[in-house]
């Protein structure tokens, strides 16, 4: 341990930490940049905050104070120690709706504020897109807008009273005069003001350098104003008093369509004497394909409110009214206003990803083809009345660098957002991204502007700030950072005497020759770097709360640890291809830990804007840091439970296997050398597999019937573990008017000529060895990804029979679908054969839809509860599932969220804390909370185990509930309530 441990240990009462996750976790912010720092503090108060001053102080150790880690311009990382507020200090103090003011701590997250105001029918004005994760100091610190400051302003604009510690350890309370200022401030500016008064531009989005102008007596001298936006390198924030506004009764949303994006931002300003609350911009690029937007090629989402809906709807439409549009949308509803917005909030995330594409490998950006776009000029802001002329310079420019970029943003506010195809890999590019900097800063300026508008300097523009200000304006910012910090101690080479915009990028540290991976990585040139590149810190992964169908990332909410988001993982990937704070590769410790909470979920992959898919990641860490070693037990138990199960069926000895398991000497015992956690409950074997069920019933029913064919996959769940699935399934399927056969069972021969295919069912074939289909899932998911390789290759051998025909293959075990639709096909890129397996892979719900439009499916007529799968949210998709419930009258929508069994990971272990957190999240309160008489559906086994066993409820799938209803309408007693 360091002396600088050894004494900040001795004098802070939170958490010291300079272990290597801890470092590695905020070696990066949202931005380019990257900085090693020496440690992390997590204070528990302001008096910790003075410690770690005074500490560092002595040792001439830097200190970066840090929020949310969202900052895009590097402000946020340091080499020194860094300041965590959002473990401790993270309360909201005090709340006074008479007087419309709150009290916070720096490491508040906005959108606990905007909970707690919203009682009170109050609002905190500025809202970041990152408004879930990103904390009332970090805003402070950057002076924050965002989509409704041409209402509410920015974040300076709702500050009142601000508690900060000095560098030297100073407590001032600084407040809308000089009381409180530090020694010298006023002489400072008094001694300037003929330069403050002239030297600030005016414009709503002005966020670059020191706002020393609000020190100026005609503006009250408001010393808390002029501290927003210093970015932690004045003083250190501790505490907030901040002005909260009226929240409108009801709000609608006017969504205005325009022929192209210059058409848009030359008609934004024209809005703003509508009072509008946002006049929000964005391009077709960085829309979904499938939303439901009106037409046109770049939009306007103009919010407006009322004190009644029909008020708010109706200033919407006068604007509609007077907008020379294409087309035009107006939604008052909530949940279609939060769609819409979730569109403009996740635009950050993919518009690092080009069009065309996915992300970039050292060897495709050298041959000019594109892929991943960056931060650094991220938020420029020019007089709204000037975005247009500035847009049409701004296009002009990046085509004379040969570089891409989509804006889109705050038009009303004329600041704009975009993130730019920069190669930061090769020093040709970094040279590029150097000149274009130089020559954009010019063009900002010539038109009026701000470098920044909304998320400050940091290093990406600190170094261009004379061109904006001037030598002389400059010099009084350093003057300034003088006199509140004369060592130099806080976030040293941010704004002021800064560092190059060029130096310490993140991507710098990664290998220059691919990674060599199991997995193909299709969407990143089959380059694992540029896979673990895809995170840009934009940390969605770290919203505490999830709504709708949401997923990612059920770790996180559990634990509320970095380390245990997606973007904690990343980091630690990052860190560990670096190689410099994560020494030992593939074999780190500390990589294995943070990987070990993930439950593969796979929410991210749809959650996630740039879609990491830290499951892949995880299974590829997994297959190479046991290489050659000894695995845990689990992965061998359960991992490999496909063998085991068919072991146990084809010795009949399932009954035996059930009975022991009940009994409670042997069942610790196994649990015990299985690595299963001792709190389960080991799941009853069938007697009699779904197979087996199925060449009975063949041999009794005799041939199928002329319908159309479909292959149903007998996945390891169903055929050994729940086959009621697959008998349901069948019924219906076979209700629906379609033809079932299942693999390797089905036996194709060549068609006559002029006759259709012809099928002959032999359901001795599974007797004479030919083997058994797998999906290899548990392979995958215990990172074993030769066997899942050579499990794969058997499959695709087993069903090239069925992919010479156009027979799609029903997959009703969730998981193992999205494992058939991604997994295979990644893991075996080079055989055709996996993606074409894969594109024939249906749900139970898909495959009535497009192959039986005409069947009508029995009357339920039934509340539902339960969890939509999270591979199916993430992978599959469940559009035709909610249509067919619809069509069955099963009424209400499924809770999202992770049931938090996730296959192996509830079972494992030391996991089944964190997994009854997962299905306490939204999963058991939907069920408790359900009326009689509810069905609780849930299509995936793991689903069904965790309900079982932590709630006593039955969950059935889909299959289940419209065969028990088709048995209802013969006569039959079902028995499928709650």
């Amino acid at each position: 341990m360091s002396k600088l441990e050894t004494e900040l240990r001795a004098a802070v009462r939170g958490e010291v930490a300079f272990d290597v996750t801890s470092r590695a976790l905020v070696t990066m912010d949202a931005s380019n940049y990257r900085r090693v720092p020496r440690g992390v503090v997590a204070p528990a108060d302001a008096e910790d905050v003075a410690a770690v001053l005074a500490v560092c102080r002595e040792h001439g150790v830097p200190v970066v104070a840090r929020g949310g880690g969202t900052s895009i311009a590097g402000q946020a990382t340091g080499t020194g120690v860094v300041l965590d507020f959002t473990r401790h200090m993270n309360r909201l103090v005090a709340l006074d709706p008479a007087a419309r003011t709150a009290v916070v701590q720096p490491g508040l997250v906005l959108d606990r504020l905007q909970e707690a105001a919203a009682a009170h029918g109050l609002r905190f004005g500025p809202d970041p897109s990152t408004h879930s994760r990103c904390t009332l100091g970090g805003m402070i610190g950057n002076n924050s807008c965002g989509s409704h400051s041409v209402a509410w302003g920015t974040t300076a604009d709702s500050v009142r009273e601000l508690d900060v510690v000095t560098a030297r350890g100073r407590r001032l309370r600084l407040g809308p005069d000089w009381a409180g200022a530090p020694d010298g401030l006023r002489e400072l500016v008094d001694g300037d003001l003929a330069r403050l008064r002239t030297g600030f531009p005016e414009l709503p989005r002005r966020i670059s350098g020191y706002a020393l102008d609000a020190l100026l007596p005609e503006k009250g001298a408001d010393v808390a104003r002029s501290f927003c936006g210093s970015e932690g390198t004045l003083g250190v924030l501790t505490e907030a008093v901040v002005r909260l506004v009226e929240a409108p009764r009801a709000r609608a949303l006017a969504v205005l369509g325009y022929a192209d994006e210059s058409a848009a931002a030359e008609a934004a300003a024209g809005l703003l004497p509508f009072g509008p609350l946002t006049v929000e911009g964005m391009a077709a690029d960085l829309v979904p394909s499938a939303a439901a937007l009106p037409r046109g090629r770049a939009w306007l989402f103009v919010e407006t409110g009322g004190e009644s809906a029909v008020e708010a709807r109706a200033r919407a439409e006068a604007i509609v009214r007077v907008a020379d549009v294409v087309d035009a949308l107006v939604v008052t509803d909530p949940a279609g206003q939060r769609a819409l917005w979730r569109i403009r909030e996740d635009a950050s995330g993919r518009a690092t990803r080009m069009p065309d594409g996915g992300g970039t490998s050292l060897s495709e950006r050298s041959r000019g083809l594109g892929g991943e776009a960056w931060p650094g000029w991220e938020d420029c802001a020019v007089p709204p009345a000037r975005l247009g002329a500035y847009l049409r310079d701004f296009r002009a420019l990046l085509g004379a660098h040969g570089l891409r970029g989509t804006p889109y943003g705050h038009f009303g506010d004329g600041c704009i957002h975009v993130r730019i195809d920069f190669d930061l890999l090769t020093e040709t590019g970094i040279a590029r991204f150097r000149r274009f900097s130089e020559e954009l800063a010019e063009l900002v300026v010539a038109h009026g502007g701000s470098l920044s508008g909304e998320h400050g300097d940091g290093q990406a523009r600190a170094e261009l700030l004379p061109k904006m200000y001037g030598q002389e304006m400059v010099g009084l910012f350093e003057r300034v950072k003088g006199v509140w910090d004369p060592d130099d101690l806080l976030n040293p080479g941010m704004l002021v005497r800064p560092a190059p915009l060029d130096a310490g990028l993140r991507f710098s540290v990664l290998p220059r020759e691919p990674v060599d991976v199991a997995f193909g990585y299709p969407a990143d040139g089959g380059d694992f770097s540029a896979a673990v590149r895809r995170c840009v810190g934009v940390a969605k992964c770290r919203t505490t709360s999830v709504s709708g169908s949401a997923v990612m990332c059920p770790s996180f909410r559990a634990t509320g640890a970095e380390e245990h988001s997606t973007r904690g993982r990343a980091r630690l990937l990052h860190e560990m291809l670096a190689g410099e704070v994560v020494t030992d590769g593939w074999r780190s410790t500390q990589v294995r830990d943070a990987l070990d909470l993930c439950l593969s979920c796979k929410g991210c992959r749809s959650d996630c804007p740039v879609e990491v898919d830290m499951a892949t990641y995880k299974a590829e860490f997994l297959h190479h840091h046991y290489a050659g070693r000894r695995r845990p037990a689990a992965h061998y138990a359960m991992g490999r439970l496909p063998v085991w199960l068919r072991a146990v069926t084809r010795t009949r000895t399932a009954r035996l296997v059930n009975a022991l398991a009940r009994m409670r000497p042997f069942a610790r015992a196994a649990k015990r050398l299985g690595g299963i956690a001792p709190e389960r409950e080991i799941p009853r074997v069938a007697t009699r597999t779904f197979s087996r069920w199925w060449e009975r019933r063949r041999g009794e029913d005799g041939a199928a019937g002329r319908g159309r064919l479909v292959v149903l996959w007998p996945d390891t769940f169903t055929e050994y573990l729940s086959p009621s699935v697959g008998q349901a399934a069948v019924r219906v399927l076979e209700a629906a008017g379609l033809r079932v056969a299942l693999p390797p069972t089905v036996h194709l021969a060549k068609p006559p000529v002029g006759d259709g295919r012809t099928v002959a069912l032999d359901p001795l074939s599974l007797l004479r060895g030919r083997g058994r289909v797998c999906c290899g899932l548990t392979y995958v998911s215990t990172g074993q990804l030769d066997r899942a390789r050579a499990v794969m290759r058997r499959t695709l051998d087993l069903m090239e029979p069925v992919l010479e025909t156009d027979a799609p293959v029903v997959v009703l075990e969730p998981s193992c679908a999205a494992a058939l639709r991604t997994d295979v096909p990644e893991l075996l890129n080079d055989d055709p054969r996996a993606a074409r397996l894969a594109a024939r892979v249906l749900t139970f719900a898909e495959t009535l839809e497009r192959h039986a439009p005409d069947w009508t499916p029995p009357r339920v007529d039934r509340p539902v509860a339960g969890q939509t799968h999270c591979h199916q949210h993430a992978v599959l998709g469940d559009a035709a599932d909610r249509r067919l419930r619809q069509a069955a009258l099963l009424s209400g929508e499924l809770s999202g969220g992770c049931c938090g069994l996730a296959g192996n990971f509830g079972f494992e272990k030391g996991h089944y804390e964190v997994s009854t957190a997962c299905a306490e999240e939204q999963l058991l309160p939907s069920v408790r909370d359900a009326p009689d008489g509810t069905v609780v559906l849930a299509d995936g086994f793991s689903c069904r185990t965790q309900l079982e066993q932590l709630a006593g409820v039955r969950g059935r799938h889909l299959a289940e509930v419209l065969a028990a209803a088709l048995e209802e309408g013969a006569g039959n007693d079902t028995g499928f309530e709650r």
